[in-house]
């Protein structure tokens, strides 16, 4: 049996409801940070193969923004927020309440802008885990890729050889009025660090071993 096969019910429910109450939290962050609300969801959470990103974000030569995290603590950890080329422009677009399709490349102030919904969304997920699990994740500084989606997971985990083959994937809804914007935040843990995080949830988690 596989972890992905493992994961029914009563697992997949506790991984929503973190990630509900993380992405809640990052929604409440944005609102302060813009003065007005910014309404925020989790369509999807739960656990794929690694090598399945590819086919959930788009194809290997895809453009993406794509902020990255490494986590410290009880369980490492690699983090990525990934946003294809449209969707990052059309969030820059939303966050400064300009007409969709005025951002028409990356500058500084975008970069920014991005890297601090990464933070927020980070920030703000790792504190709903840790209050879960009792356990404490430390992330660090964000780094920032904008390149095609092969390099950018070559460049972040493929080139490692310490990474799970696992991912908990939680797609990210943000949205106002009509306008959807999808993305995708990632945590890929360290050989072992998977099965600590289920097990502080009392969830038996060895993908077969």
């Amino acid at each position: 049996m596989s972890k992905g096969e493992e994961l029914t019910g009563f697992h997949l429910d506790v991984l929503q409801e973190i990630s509900n109450i993380g992405v809640g939290n990052a929604a409440t962050a944005l609102a302060k940070l813009l003065n007005r609300r910014v309404e925020m969801a989790v369509p999807r959470a739960g656990v794929l193969p690694f090598n399945q990103i590819f086919n959930l974000v788009g194809q290997e030569e895809d453009k993406v923004a794509c902020i990255n995290f490494a986590v410290a603590g009880e369980a490492k950890s690699q983090i990525m927020f990934l946003l294809t080329e449209e969707s990052a422009f059309a969030l820059i677009d939303m966050l400064f309440d300009s007409p969709l399709g005025t951002t028409q490349e990356l500058t500084a102030m975008g970069q920014s802008t991005l890297q601090e919904i990464g933070n927020i969304l980070t920030g703000s997920f790792l504190t709903a885990l840790s209050e879960v699990t009792k356990l404490t994740f430390n992330p660090s500084v964000p780094g920032f890729a904008f390149d095609m989606l092969g390099a950018v997971l070559s460049a972040a985990f493929l080139e490692s050889g310490y990474f799970d083959d696992q991912a908990l994937i939680i797609e990210t809804q943000f949205y106002q009025n009509e306008i959807k914007i999808n993305g995708h935040f990632f945590l890929v843990p360290e050989i072992g660090s998977l099965e600590i995080i289920f097990k502080s949830l009392g969830l038996e988690f060895d993908g077969g071993r």
